[in-house]
């Protein structure tokens, strides 16, 4: 089956799919951790409570 150039023009995808909606949770998952990852760190120096290295 061929198409015209018209009718290839006239194609609409659709508007959200379920990987695209999976990828922007997993973004927004990964952003929130990262958060969580350096406010801990960002206390822990605060309060003088870092591991230390020998």
């Amino acid at each position: 089956m061929k198409l015209s150039k018209e009718e290839l023009k006239s194609i609409y995808g659709g508007d959200i799919s379920g990987s695209m909606l999976s990828s922007m949770v997993r973004g927004i998952t990964i952003l929130l951790e990262l958060g969580r990852s350096l406010g801990s760190s960002l206390r822990r120096v605060m309060d003088g409570n870092m591991c230390s290295y020998k």
